[in-house]
């Protein structure tokens, strides 16, 4: 039935009550909507280390660096089985310093700004999409981590408690 995994990492990046998106245009798996701040796939050292991927995906397609932003905190972890592959995504969420400037370019699509409220209408990934709209509606309100896993109707979300 399924014969691979997929690991994938996203961030949100805040400034104000702004979030930055990615128009993300020729990637490999996801093109032609909008996505997290930065985000991509997880390479085999960082197998174990998801905040690791996260920042070296900010470097890579924003020039950020940890030091530059505050508040990095994984926030979702969900599970999709599409296209014979789990899919694991993991989905950061994060502030960008006050004195950093906000005009960040990415080489992988069209960086923009956009107010929170205005993100839901937005063309996004299956569970991206899901994670925001649960964000918007519950998460940003929490310090809560969330799991979420794909059903027919969308995707289910449960607290993930610290033990």
């Amino acid at each position: 039935m399924c014969s691979r995994l997929r690991n994938m990492t996203a961030i949100y990046l805040f400034k104000g009550d702004k979030v930055l998106l990615l128009f993300r245009q020729g990637g490999r798996v996801v093109n032609d909507v909008w996505t997290g701040s930065a985000g991509g796939h997880f390479e085999e050292n960082e197998l174990n280390d998801p905040k690791a991927c996260i920042i070296r995906e900010m470097g890579e397609e924003l020039g950020l660096k940890e030091d530059d932003i505050e508040g990095l905190t994984l926030r979702y972890v969900t599970l999709r089985y599409t296209k014979g592959e789990i899919r694991q995504n993991y989905y950061y969420f994060a502030r960008l310093k006050d004195n950093f400037n906000a005009e960040l370019k990415s080489n992988e699509g069209i960086s923009k700004w956009f107010p929170i409220d205005k993100v839901s209408d937005l063309p996004m990934p299956f569970t991206a999409k899901y994670v925001v709209d649960h964000y918007i509606s519950i998460g940003r309100s929490t310090d809560k981590m969330y799991v979420g896993v794909t059903t027919d109707e969308g995707v289910d979300f449960s607290e993930l408690s610290c033990t």
